[in-house]
C-alpha cells in the first residue's frame, strides 16, 4: 500500500525511523524495481546546521525542502552524483529524510547491469553489497535523478514508498550522520537510523 501524505507530515526524525523496513518503488522502462529501506538520516532546517535550509536559506536548489510533505527532493553532489530525500512535516518547515541505503528485493540482474555491467551471479560479495549501500549508489541503481525533484510520491506511479503487511522485527540503531563534520554541534545529533546487522547499511 502506497504511503500517504499523513505519514510524511510529521517530524523528520519520526518519519526517518518509521521509513525503515518500508519499500522504495521505482518504475523505469516498464520495469518495477523494489528495495527495502535500511538506512535514513533526518534533517531539520530550523535547528540543523547540516541542513541545506539552515538559517531559512531559500534558493532554487533548496526550495523543495519547503514544499508539501511527501514530495521528493533530489540534489546533485560533487558534480557527479544524486541524493534522494523525501520531504516531511508542514509546508515551509524545511524538513526531510535522506534515504541512505536500500536492500534490493527484485530485478537483481537489471541492477547489476546498471551498476557493474555484469550479471548478478558474476558479482563479488563486495559488489553485491555495493549495489545500493549508499545514497548515490541507490540513486544510480534506481535511476533517480533531478527529473524526480518535486515529484509527489503520494500520487506518482513511478516513484513512491509503500508499506507491506509483514511484521518484521528488527533493531534500529541511532547514530551520528555521515559527512557533515562542518556542521558544528549538529554533527553530533543522533539522526541517522539503520537496521542493525543489515549488510546494505553504508557504514556501521
Amino acid at each position: 500500500m502506497k504511503i500517504t501524505k499523513d505519514f510524511y507530515a510529521r517530524d523528520a526524525r519520526v518519519v526517518a525511523k518509521e521509513l525503515l523496513g518500508k519499500i522504495l518503488v521505482r518504475k523505469i522502462n516498464n520495469i518495477v524495481l523494489k528495495g527495502k529501506i535500511v538506512e535514513t538520516e533526518a534533517y531539520i532546517g530550523k535547528i540543523d546546521k547540516a541542513s541545506h535550509a539552515y538559517g531559512n536559506r531559500r534558493t532554487e536548489r533548496t526550495e523543495p525542502l519547503y514544499g508539501e510533505a511527501g514530495i521528493a527532493y533530489v540534489y546533485f553532489i560533487y558534480g557527479l552524483y544524486h541524493c534522494f530525500n523525501v520531504i516531511t512535516n508542514k509546508k515551509d518547515e524545511a524538513e526531510g529524510v535522506l534515504i541512505r541505503a536500500i536492500e534490493p528485493l527484485n530485478e537483481f540482474d537489471y541492477l547489476s547491469q546498471i551498476r557493474f555491467h555484469k550479471k548478478y551471479n558474476e558479482l563479488t560479495k563486495l559488489q553485491i553489497k555495493s549495489l545500493t549501500d549508499g545514497p548515490s549508489k541507490l540513486c544510480m541503481a534506481m535511476n533517480i535523478t533531478k527529473i524526480n525533484n518535486y515529484e509527489d510520491m503520494t500520487k506518482s506511479e513511478d516513484l513512491y514508498i509503500e508499506s507491506i503487511n509483514i511484521n518484521e522485527n528488527f533493531e534500529i540503531v541511532e547514530s551520528k550522520r555521515i559527512g557533515i563534520d562542518y556542521a558544528e554541534e549538529a554533527r553530533d545529533f543522533l539522526w541517522r537510523y539503520y537496521i542493525k546487522d543489515n549488510k546494505y547499511v553504508s557504514k556501521k
